[in-house]
This record gives C-alpha cells, sequence and structure tokens, in this order.
C-alpha cells in the first residue's frame, strides 16, 4: 500500500551550488531587480514581474533565487548555498505609471537576453537605454487623447454637440491640472479630488448660465459633463491589474491595487461632493440626466466607443499596432455590452461578458499581431466604466435631504462598483482562458522540439509555459539539448 516513490507536490529542494561567483551573481541580481522594478513601475502585473526576474536570472546560471512582489516593492533573493551568505536585495517603488511603449521594450530586452545573454555590463546599458528612452507622443499629444477620451463618453451618454466639447475642454484642463499636482508632490487622492471638482465646478457654472437666461445650443445636460469626467479619472485606476494579480494568487499585490482603486474612486467622490453641496446651497443643483445611450444609434454608440479606446491608449504610451487593436476591442466590447443589455441578462453580467470577449481576444490576437494584450484589454474596457452610474449615486448622496440620499445613492454606487468587479474579473478570466490555449499550443511544440511530453492536463502545462509567456504571447528560445525552466 506504500507508494513507489517521492511524494509529487512541487517543493523546491536545494541540490548544489550553481558555478556563479559573487561579484557575477551581484551584477546579475542587481540587472534582475532594475528590470522587475521598471515592469511594476511601467504597469505590469505581479506575475509578469516574478517571470521576468526568474527569466532574466537562469539565463545568467542563477537557479536558486526566490522573487517576491508586492504593490510598493521587489525583492529578489539568491540561494548561494549551505556554506555561503545569500544575496538578498529589495527595492522600493515608489513611481507608476501605466507606460506600454516602455514596458514592452523592456520586455523584447529580457526575451532577447534569455536568448543570447550578454555581459551585464552591457546589458545594464542597454537596460538603461530603454528607460530613458523618449516616449512615442508629445505631452500635447497625450492631453488631447485625454480630452479625447471625455469627449467620447459625453457623447456615448447622450450629451450633445454643446456638452461634447465643453467635456472636451475640461477634460484637458483636468489633464494639465493633474499633471502639475504630480509635479509638486500633491498625492493621488487630493489629486482626483480636484480633478473631479473641475467638471462639477463646469457644470455648475452651465446650471448658472440657464438659470439666468443664456441660451446653449443644443441639447445641454450639464451632468454628463461630470459623468464624462469621472469615465476620465476612472480610466487610469488599476482595476485590471487587481484582478490579474488575484487570480494568480498575489494576494498582498491585489489587495494593494484594490485598496488604491476604492481610496482614489473616494477622492472623486469627494471632489464631487463638495462642489455638488455648494451648489445646491447656493440654488443650482446638478439634475441627473436619464440618457445612457446615444439616440439607439448603434453606429454613433460603436463610434464613441472606439474613439474612447483609441484615446485611452494613447494616454497610455500605446504603439501603433496596439491603438489599432484597442479601438476595435472596444468596439467590440460595447456591441456585446449593447447586446447583453438589449438580451436583459443584466448589467454586471453584461460587463463582464464583454470583458471576458476582449481579454481573451486581445491575448490571442496580440501575438499575430505583436502588440501588448495588457494594453489593448485595459483601453479596450474604459467605454464600459460606470461613470454615469457613480456620478448618479453621489448626487443622490449629497442633494437629498436626511437619510433619503443613502438608502438611493448607496444601492447605485454598489451596482457601479459591481461593474467594476465584473469588468476585473471578466477581463482577468479572458486573459487566463487565452493564457491555457496559447501554453497548449506552443508547449506541445516545445515538448517535441526538446522529446519530452507535456502533461495531458491544459492547466498543468499553463503552470509550466504561461509564466514564459510575454505579454505579447512570446515565449525565449529554448536550446532542445538543455533543459527547461523549472
Amino acid at each position: 500500500m506504500r507508494p513507489s516513490g517521492p511524494p509529487t507536490d512541487e517543493i523546491p529542494l536545494w541540490n548544489a551550488p550553481d558555478d556563479v561567483d559573487r561579484h557575477t551573481a551581484r551584477a546579475v541580481i542587481d540587472l534582475a531587480m532594475r528590470a522587475g522594478v521598471a515592469m511594476l513601475a511601467t504597469g505590469a502585473a505581479a506575475a509578469d514581474v516574478t517571470a521576468t526576474v526568474l527569466l532574466l536570472t537562469r539565463a545568467y546560471g542563477l537557479a536558486s533565487v526566490h522573487v517576491d512582489v508586492t504593490y510598493t516593492s521587489v525583492t529578489v533573493s539568491y540561494h548561494r548555498g549551505a556554506d555561503a551568505d545569500p544575496i538578498t536585495v529589495m527595492r522600493i517603488v515608489r513611481y507608476r505609471v501605466q507606460d506600454y511603449t516602455r514596458l514592452e521594450r523592456l520586455r523584447a530586452l529580457i526575451v532577447a537576453l534569455s536568448q543570447e545573454p550578454l555581459d551585464v555590463a552591457e546589458a545594464r546599458v542597454r537596460f538603461d537605454a530603454v528607460i530613458t528612452a523618449p516616449h512615442p507622443y508629445r505631452r500635447w499629444v497625450v492631453t488631447i487623447a485625454g480630452a479625447t477620451l471625455a469627449a467620447g463618453a459625453a457623447g456615448l451618454l447622450g450629451g450633445g454637440w454643446f456638452i461634447i466639447l465643453l467635456s472636451f475642454l475640461t477634460a484637458a484642463l483636468v489633464t494639465r491640472v493633474n499633471e502639475w499636482l504630480g509635479k509638486v508632490g500633491i498625492s493621488s487622492f487630493f489629486a482626483q479630488a480636484v480633478g473631479a471638482a473641475i467638471p462639477t465646478a463646469v457644470a455648475t457654472l452651465v446650471v448658472a448660465g440657464q438659470a439666468a437666461g443664456v441660451s446653449f445650443f443644443g441639447e445641454v445636460s450639464a451632468s454628463l459633463v461630470v459623468a464624462a469626467g469621472i469615465v476620465l479619472l476612472l480610466a487610469g485606476l488599476s482595476i485590471v491589474g487587481a484582478g490579474e494579480d488575484a487570480l494568480e494568487g498575489y494576494y498582498v499585490t491585489a489587495g494593494a491595487r484594490a485598496f488604491e482603486v476604492v481610496v482614489l474612486s473616494l477622492g472623486i467622490a469627494v471632489g464631487i461632493s463638495v462642489v455638488l453641496a455648494a451648489g445646491h446651497r447656493l440654488g443650482y443643483p446638478i439634475a441627473i440626466s436619464s440618457r445612457t445611450l446615444l439616440d439607439e444609434n448603434l453606429l454613433v454608440q460603436f463610434v464613441c466607443a472606439t474613439v474612447i479606446s483609441v484615446a485611452f491608449a494613447v494616454m497610455s504610451y500605446s504603439t501603433g499596432r496596439a491603438v489599432l487593436m484597442a479601438g476595435a476591442a472596444g468596439a467590440l466590447g460595447w456591441g456585446i455590452l449593447a447586446f447583453g443589455e438589449r438580451a436583459e441578462i443584466g448589467a454586471v453580467t453584461a460587463s463582464a461578458l464583454a470583458a471576458l470577449v476582449i481579454g481573451l481576444a486581445a491575448r490571442l490576437l496580440a501575438r499575430r499581431v505583436r502588440a501588448s494584450a495588457l494594453a489593448v484589454t485595459t483601453a479596450a474596457i474604459v467605454p464600459l466604466l460606470p461613470g454615469r452610474k457613480a456620478y448618479e449615486g453621489i448626487s443622490l448622496l449629497v442633494t437629498q435631504p436626511d437619510g433619503l440620499g443613502f438608502s438611493a445613492g448607496l444601492p447605485i454606487l454598489a451596482e457601479a462598483f459591481g461593474l467594476g468587479l465584473g469588468l476585473a474579473a471578466g477581463v482577468s478570466l479572458g486573459t487566463y482562458f487565452a493564457g491555457l490555449v496559447l501554453a497548449r499550443r506552443l508547449g506541445v511544440r516545445l515538448g517535441q522540439a526538446a522529446g519530452a511530453r507535456l502533461p495531458s492536463d491544459p492547466s498543468a502545462s499553463a503552470a509550466v509555459l504561461v509564466p514564459l509567456l510575454s505579454d505579447t504571447g512570446e515565449l525565449p528560445r529554448i536550446d532542445p539539448e538543455t533543459p527547461p525552466p523549472p
């Protein structure tokens, strides 16, 4: 009744020290640490950072390396054996931004180093060149992209030409103000509050102008200016990253990302609430528009969703191919959402389904067109963000007397939160399923080339190969004469 072999649980065992001297090991660990910190700072998920560090250290002969990633730090430890001191380095990540062009350049460099390792000093020079390379777009282009995103959101929510133009100008101001606040060291919470207060103040001025008899051309709904501004501010939050980290088992990092989303969303609520309360006391309350789609015109909806996705892709410094893919994925996701709403399957379910298809399609197609799947999925779900729901709930909390606002506003805010969770879960699941498919396809070819046999279970194949997959679905070249990485 006793088994004939050892347990098959994947508990790592240290066998013998690597033939790497201490000086080289310290240089490799430093290079890997720089790469991990740079990837985490530019928007990569914790699993990608871990796989990158391990791939890079393995390429230089360091096998017994352990990596720990949180949202604010990266720790790399190299076990040199029972008779030698380990090398452990930790770096703090203080600066985070969505910069997908720089992220893709880093991945390309790391894959190249894993195929043909260079001298560590030369590799560091190339790494510094990637980090210091200029962005693909000038700052004024990014500002216009942010303004275009808000204008597209206003059009998608049913705003007329005046509201679309006003949302464009307001969002440009918000983008510039938030950039300045970041440079002077203002925390993200207060920056979000100021950014949310600006479109609310503009909407209040529109209401005051209407009360004074000022006539505006076209149909005017001031609440849509606020909703469009909320979409702009919500677009930069790491909702997708939190879902991916949770599914990959990085719960500390996922919890930190999720809590950051909550805190920054609270900053948006505070900024809107202060201005709404002031306007309400002055006698200029902003009426909430009941329209959610633009004249039931599906063509206009698809155009607006495409514009929003393309604009955010440019804002996050995505490459040209990723920008085009993001526009197509945004239109696809909106079409699925519109179909789901007409089929009456529920807003949360329809949003999650649309996000799942986006994540699946983006990951499967990214390898063919050599674009960043993370950039595509993050940009494509922006049209689905619940900006109007969030504003409606906040408005009811502020303007309704006594406790009526809480009973009416909290359920709407809960629905908006559920939509956000549905989007994160849908994208993460779609990306995970696509990873299983890609791992199985590529794993079979690698197994045949190496004379090895992969597990018959697709999930087992994914456990081996998914950590090696880059965001574009590329695998580093593996010599059939050498065993695969553990």
